[in-house]
């Protein structure tokens, strides 16, 4: 969707973008057939997500028991804290994920220890890619820590 005018409307493709779409599915469909390579496909993104971690009170008496009807109704939570969820995952499932504090921003160094410690992960969780000499096709979006130097680098000697 694309605003115009002051209103969401579908994005229009033009025939040209159309076409090259349609024959790029029809050319990773062939060669789904002619050699399979979905299952090589390890993908993921970074989400901002909230979580609330309510304390339970411990009932620290002997003998008193719990009690049995509640007349109070708990405070509605308007302040969650926010945590960043990184997950990696490939056909077969999650791979690997990493819980990132809200001080913390995602740097090219960061994502690049994020790769080492994927590829350590698929080693230990998926070691038919190494049995097998199969090379994984990482897909990840062009954000600035994605494409940071380090981070090509680092891809060029995993090859």
């Amino acid at each position: 969707m694309i605003q115009k005018q002051g209103n969401w409307v579908p994005y229009e493709l033009k025939p040209r973008n159309v076409e090259r779409r349609f024959f790029t599915c029809e050319q990773l469909i062939q060669r789904q057939q002619r050699k399979d390579f979905l299952h090589r496909i390890v993908t993921g993104d970074e989400k901002w997500i909230f979580y609330d971690n309510p304390k339970k009170k411990y009932y620290a008496k002997l003998g008193q028991s719990l009690p049995s009807t509640s007349t109070s109704t708990p405070w509605p939570n308007i302040h969650s804290s926010k945590i960043m969820l990184c997950s990696r995952w490939d056909q077969k499932g999650l791979v690997y994920y990493k819980l990132l504090k809200p001080v913390n921003s995602i740097t090219g160094d960061w994502y690049r220890l994020q790769l080492i410690r994927l590829s350590h992960a698929l080693r230990e969780k998926r070691p038919k890619y190494e049995q097998r000499h199969d090379k994984v096709i990482l897909l990840h979006d062009n954000a600035r820590p994605h494409v940071a130097k380090v981070v090509k680098k680092y891809l060029e000697t995993l090859k």
